[in-house]
């Protein structure tokens, strides 16, 4: 089971990829971080952000945790608006 709630019908190849990788990371807490901000998002990025996601989740799942939790400084190199909307939608209560 993923815990998606989007279908990928609507989306083109790469963001369909993106969307499963969001969901299948290997850690469950960035599974949920990540799958969740991509279940919203995923099909109104533009083709720069989506590059930028893409960078991120080729980092390993122990780094973002701890990006997104304040745990560590995030690198200047996702240190962006990506990474910022992450952030603003993890604090958005899952209604």
């Amino acid at each position: 089971m993923t815990g998606t709630t989007r279908s990928s019908a609507d989306l083109d190849i790469r963001r369909r990829k993106a969307l499963f990788r969001s969901w299948h990371r290997g850690m469950r807490e960035v599974d949920l971080i990540l799958g969740s901000f991509a279940d919203g998002e995923i099909g109104r990025l533009t083709d720069g952000e989506l590059t930028a996601y893409e960078a991120l989740m080729a980092e390993p799942d122990a780094d973002i945790l701890k990006w997104v939790t304040g745990e560590a400084a995030v690198p200047t190199r996702h240190d962006n608006e990506v990474f910022a909307k992450i952030l603003t939608y993890r604090e958005t209560p899952l209604a």
